[in-house]
C-alpha cells in the first residue's frame, strides 16, 4: 500500500464511512464515521510521501512504533492516541490493514454497540441476566446501561433483547417487548420453558468463562 487512493478505499470499505476534505486543502483527506462523525484515517502528503494518521490503543501503539520506522508518533496530533504511517513501502499491507482496522474498531466504539452485541450472542434456547450482558459487554458494573440499551433496541429482529432476564430469572413487565406475555411467548418459542412470568437460571442460563458463553 503506497498510495492514498489504496489507503482511502480500504478505509472506506468499513461500514458506515465517507470521505472528507474538511480544510479547504486537497492534501487532506480524511474517512470519517457516519453519526458521530469521527475521524479514523486522516491522509496527506508529507516530505514526498503519503502519510496516514490511524487512532491507536495505549497496548499497541509502542508495539508499532517499535516494529518499523515508518510508524512514528502522531504528527500534528496527541501522540499518546495517535500514529503516523509513512508510506515509504517498508511498512507491509498486512500491517497497515491492521492498524487502520484497529483504528476504525476505537472510534466506533462504545458501551451501547458492545450491550447490543453481546445480545446478540445469546443463542436460540438459552438466557442471560443483565449482569451476564454486561459481562459479555466488558464491563459487569453497567447493568443499568444494559437495561437501558435494551429498551432502546434498534433493531429488534436482530438483537433478541427478549433473552436477558433479571438475576433472578424474572421476566420484564408488559411495557417491553410488544406487550403483555410477548417476552413470555418468544422465549418458549425458543424451546424454554416460562413459570410464573419466570425462567430457571440453572437450567436456562448462558454460562460464561473470560468473557465468552462457553454452553452455546
Amino acid at each position: 500500500m503506497n498510495t492514498r487512493q489504496e489507503a482511502l478505499a480500504y478505509g472506506l470499505s468499513f461500514p458506515d464511512t465517507y470521505q472528507e476534505a474538511p480544510f479547504h486543502d486537497p492534501n487532506w483527506q480524511l474517512v470519517r464515521v457516519k453519526g458521530s462523525k469521527k475521524a479514523f484515517l486522516w491522509t496527506y502528503e508529507r516530505d514526498g510521501f503519503i502519510n496516514l494518521n490511524v487512532k491507536v490503543s495505549p497496548a499497541w501503539r509502542d508495539f508499532w512504533r517499535d516494529a518499523f520506522a515508518s510508524v512514528i508518533p502522531g504528527w500534528h496530533q496527541n501522540k499518546d492516541n495517535w500514529n503516523t504511517i509513512i508510506l515509504d513501502g517498508t511498512v507491509p499491507d498486512d500491517a497497515i490493514r491492521n492498524m487502520i482496522a484497529d483504528s476504525y474498531a476505537i472510534v466506533t466504539d462504545s458501551p451501547t454497540r458492545r450491550i447490543y452485541e453481546a445480545v446478540k450472542k445469546i443463542p436460540k434456547g438459552k438466557v442471560a441476566t443483565y449482569a451476564q450482558v454486561a459481562e459479555l459487554a466488558g464491563n459487569k458494573k453497567m447493568c443499568r446501561a444494559v437495561g437501558n440499551a435494551l429498551h432502546k433496541n434498534p433493531d429488534p429482529s436482530t438483537i433478541p433483547c427478549y433473552r436477558v432476564v433479571n438475576a433472578k430469572g424474572e421476566l420484564s413487565g408488559a411495557f417491553a417487548f410488544g406487550g403483555p406475555g410477548e417476552q413470555a411467548n418468544r422465549l418458549m418459542a425458543d424451546g424454554i420453558e416460562v413459570i410464573s412470568g419466570k425462567v430457571d437460571l440453572k437450567k436456562y442460563a448462558v454460562e460464561i468463562i473470560d468473557g465468552e458463553i462457553t454452553n452455546g
